[in-house]
């Protein structure tokens, strides 16, 4: 039975080792803050869906800044970080409409 990953090898080198230790560090730090960010934007849609005004409208703005932090670290790209605060601004804009009018009906 063969495994589907080959195993990988040590490296030789001080410095190849040495990027691996640091290496690790970094993907975990990566990961935490995409992580950070994938939650950051399910809660403003959550908030969004649930018809609360207020709540997303909160949630939006410490989402922006999230955002803005991780794509400033390169983890996802400028132009993805700003598609999404879009997309989500627009979200918080439509059922900041709705709710007037709802209200009036």
């Amino acid at each position: 039975m063969a495994s589907a990953k080959p195993k990988k090898k040590n490296p030789r080198l001080a410095s190849g080792r040495k990027r691996v230790r640091q290496d690790v560090k970094l993907n975990a730090a990566n990961t935490s803050l995409r992580s950070k960010y994938r939650t950051a934007v399910k809660n403003v849609e959550k908030a969004v869906l649930a018809g609360d005004k207020t709540k997303a409208t909160e949630l939006f703005a410490k989402a922006q800044s999230i955002v803005d932090t991780v794509a400033d670290k390169g983890i996802f790209h400028k132009n993805k970080a700003a598609r999404d605060k879009s997309r989500l601004s627009a979200k918080v804009k439509a059922l900041a409409l709705a709710a007037p009018a709802a209200a009036a009906a």
